[in-house]
């Protein structure tokens, strides 16, 4: 077996191997950006064979390393079964398709396992609207009918946003540091009223 990792037939699979391995060590190094999928600016479709493979559920790197490995592991095993049984090996026009081909449900196999096992990141996607209701804390300026001020609400997911406040009621004036309630949105401006105010239900359209 180790004769054959050199052999002319069999380098292509040696090298995937050895590209495999130094992908791993540059990511143990802490040189690397496994966490990081690739962005090769390139809109993919993961609801056909990308998707089978399992791009998009796990980073790009890791699928390739998932391929290398497939590749090289299948196509070194191949070429020495072929050396035994017709003592020799397959040249590289048939063995590299016919490993690639072998490769890719074993990379795909691999893709799912690795989905459920590797971190992922939460979505806290959210909708404006689901600010309201929220309390905040003006933090710039003076908000007044027609000028609103720049308050800082944190949404049902723990993220803090800045969105523009004006009082819902005209006639009132919310001062830098008070602490307001957001009743109801037009467009970009919320309108709010102090968080003290009673009766905060009936406020909200």
């Amino acid at each position: 077996m180790m004769g054959l990792l050199t052999a002319p037939d069999a380098i292509a699979f040696t090298a995937a191997i050895v590209l495999m391995l130094a992908i791993g060590l540059v990511e143990a190094l802490g040189l690397g950006a496994s966490g990081f999928d690739l962005d090769l600016g390139i809109d993919l479709d993961h609801g056909g064979l990308l998707g089978w493979l399992g791009f998009g559920r796990v980073p790009l790197l890791v699928m390739l390393v998932a391929f290398l490995a497939a590749f090289g592991m299948l196509g070194l095993i191949g070429q020495q079964i072929a050396l035994e049984w017709r003592g020799a090996t397959l040249p590289p026009l048939i063995a590299i398709p016919v490993a690639t081909l072998a490769a890719l449900p074993v990379t795909a196999l691999l893709g799912r396992v690795l989905a459920r096992i590797m971190p992922h990141d939460e979505t806290t996607a959210f909708e404006l609207d689901d600010l309201v209701g929220r309390a905040g804390t003006i933090t710039l300026g003076r908000a007044a009918a027609g000028s609103p001020a720049r308050t800082r609400v944190a949404d049902p997911h723990g993220q803090v946003h800045h969105v523009l406040v004006e009082p819902n009621d005209p006639a009132a004036v919310l001062e830098e540091g008070d602490t307001v309630r957001l009743v109801r949105r037009e467009g970009q401006v919320f309108r709010a009223i102090l968080h003290s105010t009673p009766r905060f239900e009936n406020w909200i359209d």
